[in-house]
């Protein structure tokens, strides 16, 4: 378990640093990826039925619809990639570095000596990175990516604290994400033959 949990810090610290719109949701899938195989690792330990269906639902939906979705809307973007972020890349990783620190010593002085100690930060840090990514790129992409990289800590929370939520509400979380991705999606290609760009920037020229 405790490599799965570099494997989702790494994928995260890398998206900090991606400005190619396709390599960000190639990094993402696999992040996804990684998010099934713990649901999938937990429910051989625990033998428990739900978590093999928590873990096909992220294969099906996080690791499979989605990215498909996104790589398809990037694919009519041609050659866009990140140029205008609020940070730069070196800055944008040492966000991400100062967040992880941060989840730790949070998760060490409210809950001293918790089992979950490292997942739970991990997804912490998730959270903080992807909230990070929403608020710095202007990609309308690279934003979808950071709602998703928010979900997967969120999940992982669910994951490391409760051992699993009841299959009901993860089924409606999971509509819920997709939901949105496809609303992003439309919304971004309506911006792209509106403006020729995805630049969220752009939505200032909206203003009265």
């Amino acid at each position: 378990m405790n490599l799965l949990i570099i494997l989702l810090m790494f994928s995260a610290f890398l998206l900090t640093r991606v400005t190619n719109l396709r390599t960000a949701v190639s990094i993402l899938l696999v992040q996804s990826a990684t998010v099934a195989f713990a649901c999938l690792v937990i429910g051989l330990e625990t033998g428990n039925t739900h978590y093999f269906i928590a873990a096909l639902l992220t294969v099906v939906i996080k690791a499979g619809i989605i990215p498909y979705a996104l790589f398809r809307i990037v694919g009519r973007l041609k050659k866009e990639r990140e140029t205008n972020s609020l940070l730069s890349p070196n800055m944008s990783s040492l966000g991400a570095a100062v967040a992880i620190v941060v989840a730790y010593w949070f998760i060490d002085r409210a809950l001293p000596g918790i089992i979950s100690r490292d997942a739970l930060a991990a997804a912490i840090s998730l959270v903080l990175i992807g909230l990070q990514i929403i608020m710095i790129r202007r990609q309308a992409v690279l934003q979808i990516v950071g709602l998703n990289i928010m979900e997967n800590g969120l999940y992982l929370v669910g994951l490391s604290v409760t051992k699993g939520l009841p299959l009901i509400i993860e089924l409606g979380i999971f509509l819920d994400v997709l939901v949105a991705v496809v609303v992003l999606n439309i919304l971004t290609y309506r911006l792209k033959i509106s403006y020729l760009s995805t630049d969220t920037k752009v939505l200032e020229k909206l203003k009265g």
